[in-house]
């Protein structure tokens, strides 16, 4: 997040885009309630009529895969209008006339046409954001998992920077991390392209730092990312995998794919803390520790590094995940040492310059959000105050293009994936709490009634729906959620897997797959009723 979470409470406008927030992230959606409460405007713009949507005062249901021509039609509205902030544009951004060149083909109608959003409503919408004083915008998963994931992010950087809405307090643009230390995972290197802080593995002078920091020579070739290695192992140039807290057989797209993958590995070690459906195709499995029986730290969402203490000793033969690649590295022939977590954070410090200042004992209490250049440095509450990291802002000129699959005569129904409020991600933990589980223990296919009742479906009637990858069966759930030719799964269950059935294809930048839009059909099984 470039802001901080309780920055959004402040906020005057509050656009929040692709993300189902009172769901999959209930505390940041009670920041948006008391906005709500004090004034401020709530815009949210999904293709699902999703439980926020009810505390909105305006909801942009526009078509699955059709976010940028969505975004250039309201930004074009503020540019037809003189609403942009033309001293903020001026001052610290650059590139407006070829960006504006492309946002002029995106009229109303036009966009109206592409979306499927009123033309009143991308006004409102438009005049909403433009004239706030604080107008912050929140974004999750409904906005990166397409092949256009990139453009979706940059198109709401160029919303923001046209008008004035980042480098303040209660703006920006703020994606909500989809798990609890989704951000610290990426600002410690786990990336294929970069070292800690994102510092790039191409730059000579990075590489010579942490050569002379870990002793060892280093590769200056950027490696693959997750959605490149199972094609890799199919083809035998992956030939080893170590898989730590992950579940790839069921959050990957095209799991039949990852399946083949995985087994023609000549070796697959898993660390988990409970069996998943990819452990079972491991060879070696060892048992890691959850957060309430190890020490360290998570970075969270708003960049906020946080400290964990141990509760209870890991049970059995669990250890803890540093312990367990410490001694694999040392058996491998690459030596080790660190004696405790407090030892790691030191030397992230002192190769990492965002990280700098951030030492244990300052981790007391709240924590520390990064950049912290420094030991007396008391962190940094927002990003791009005065000037951007790159000097100014750029403005990015992004043509829509439409999803790489779109629905057909053979399968004439749009699928989107996500979560639900009982379970969490593959359900490795959520599906082993008894109480979760009773909540709901099926998989279950949201639909349109009007599309229910032309295929002859009724609620809990059990289902056959397939793409050009496979199929699953589940039952159906009828719902005004989804409108007329989409429909929804979440992923969590192994019985139904809806990314048998997602495209595996995948944003040329990022690589992350296109989870949020596939062709698919519906086929009725047998007649029943969901519990």
């Amino acid at each position: 997040m470039t802001n901080s979470i309780e920055e959004i409470e402040s906020a005057d406008c509050i656009l929040i885009f692709g993300s189902n927030t009172s769901i999959a992230h209930p505390l940041i959606a009670t920041r948006v309630f008391r906005a709500k409460a004090r004034g401020a405007k709530v815009i949210v713009a999904d293709p699902r009529k999703i439980p926020i949507v009810l505390q909105s005062d305006l909801h942009l249901q526009h078509r699955l895969g059709t976010d940028v021509a969505l975004i250039n039609g309201l930004m074009h509205i503020i540019l037809k209008n003189g609403w942009e902030r033309k001293a903020f544009i001026s001052e610290r951004t650059e590139n407006l006339e070829e960006f504006r060149k492309v946002v002029e083909k995106y009229s109303p109608d036009r966009v109206s046409e592409i979306t499927g959003v009123p033309v009143k409503d991308l006004e409102t919408a438009a005049q909403y954001y433009a004239k706030a004083e604080r107008g912050s915008i929140l974004y999750t998963m409904g906005i990166t998992q397409h092949t256009t994931g990139v453009d979706n992010v940059k198109s709401l950087a160029n919303l923001s920077m046209l008008t004035g809405n980042i480098g303040r307090e209660s703006t920006g643009v703020n994606p909500l991390r989809g798990q609890n230390n989704v951000q610290g995972a990426c600002d410690m290197g786990g990336l294929p392209n970069v070292y800690s802080g994102y510092q790039p593995v191409t730059d000579q002078a990075v590489r010579q730092k942490f050569e002379e920091a870990w002793r060892a020579e280093l590769s200056a070739r950027v490696g693959l990312t997750a959605t490149e290695m199972f094609p890799a192992a199919l083809e035998g140039r992956v030939k080893a995998m170590v898989i730590l807290g992950e579940n790839p057989v069921l959050s990957d797209a095209d799991s039949h794919h990852v399946e083949k993958a995985l087994e023609a590995l000549d070796f697959l070690l898993v660390i988990d803390i409970f069996n998943t459906p990819t452990s079972d195709l491991a060879h070696v499995v060892l048992a890691g520790a959850s957060f309430a029986e190890k020490e360290g730290t998570f970075t969270n969402t708003e960049r906020r590094v946080q400290m964990v203490r141990k509760a209870i000793e890991p049970p059995g033969d669990a250890r803890v995940d540093w312990r367990i690649i410490q001694e694999l590295s040392n058996r491998l022939g690459y030596s080790m040492d660190y004696d405790s977590p407090r030892a790691v954070m030191e030397e992230i410090a002192r190769v990492t310059p965002s990280y700098a200042g951030i030492r244990y004992d300052r981790l007391q209490g709240d924590g520390l959000q990064w950049p912290c250049p420094s030991t007396d440095h008391p962190g940094t509450k927002f990003l791009h105050q005065g000037k951007f990291t790159r000097g100014k802002g750029l403005f990015s000129a992004i043509e829509y293009k439409p999803p790489a699959e779109v629905a057909d005569e053979a399968y004439p129904f749009q699928l989107t994936t996500g979560r639900i409020h009982v379970h969490y991600h593959t359900g490795t933990m959520t599906r082993n709490s008894p109480s979760l589980e009773r909540e709901v223990n099926e998989c279950l296919l949201e639909i349109n009634p009007e599309d229910a009742r032309e295929l002859g479906i009724g609620e809990g009637d059990r289902v056959l729906v397939s793409s050009r990858r496979g199929s699953v069966s589940t039952r159906v759930k009828l719902t005004e959620t989804e409108k007329r030719g989409t429909v929804f799964m979440p992923f969590h269950f192994f019985e139904s897997r809806a990314n048998i059935l997602t495209n595996p294809m995948f944003d040329p930048v990022a690589k992350i797959p296109e989870f949020k839009v596939c062709a698919v059909k519906i086929e009725k099984m047998e007649t029943g009723s969901a519990r």
